[in-house]
């Protein structure tokens, strides 16, 4: 035999090896429920990971439901193309921007109880699958809503119902209460090159 044959034969029994112990491991997990998913950190791309899980749970045929807690009525890329699947998206900007654009925490409190009283409603749907709290972490961050309250609602949703919360500086008791938790490490960024927002990639 060859060198390069070796080589391939020898590549081929290590990948039967961990086929073997990956197949297992797979087959071990028997659990199925709704998943509490997390998407936190200072790096980019946390709201957009939950709108791809989202394009991946409307592919299967789901109800999905979005609450924006701090972005109002943005006219963003996902809610257009998102538009196109009609009432299986039912989708709600609640926030009226970051707190530093209204200035008035009493105004951002009650938009945000308003926001999870219609996070509460759209659980309460039992043909919706997967919900979408957008930026619930910073509502939390600033005291805009009661952590234990909205910690526990989230952790008695019905059994087959998967949440996934954004934003960054997750409060401890919710990743605690979480099934899935990541956190988006910055690493680079074009803003602090002076490259501003641009539509199709921020929005």
């Amino acid at each position: 035999m060859t060198s390069e044959t070796d080589d391939a034969a020898r590549h081929k029994a290590k990948m039967a090896k961990r086929k073997e112990v990956q197949d297992a491991e797979v087959a071990a997990k028997t659990v199925e429920k709704g998943l509490l998913i997390v998407n936190t950190g200072p790096g980019k791309g946390k709201s957009t990971a939950a709108f791809g899980l989202m394009l991946r749970a409307l592919g299967h045929g789901w109800r999905i439901g979005v609450v924006q807690f701090i972005k109002g009525a943005w006219e963003t890329g996902e809610r257009k193309a998102l538009a196109a699947f009609g009432d299986q998206v039912s989708w709600h900007s609640m926030g009226e921007g970051f707190t530093w654009e209204t200035q008035d925490k009493a105004r951002d409190i009650a938009a945000a109880t308003r926001a999870f009283e219609k996070a509460k409603e759209l659980m309460a749907d039992e043909t919706i699958r997967l919900i979408v709290l957008d930026e619930l972490n910073i509502a939390l961050r600033y005291d805009y809503l009661p952590l234990a309250e909205v910690v526990a609602t989230l952790a008695a949703r019905r059994s087959d119902l998967h949440i996934v919360v954004t934003g960054r500086n997750a409060k401890p008791e919710l990743i605690q209460a979480a099934d899935l938790v990541t956190e988006m490490t910055l690493v680079k960024h074009h803003f602090a090159a002076g490259v501003k927002a641009q539509e199709g990639i921020e929005f």
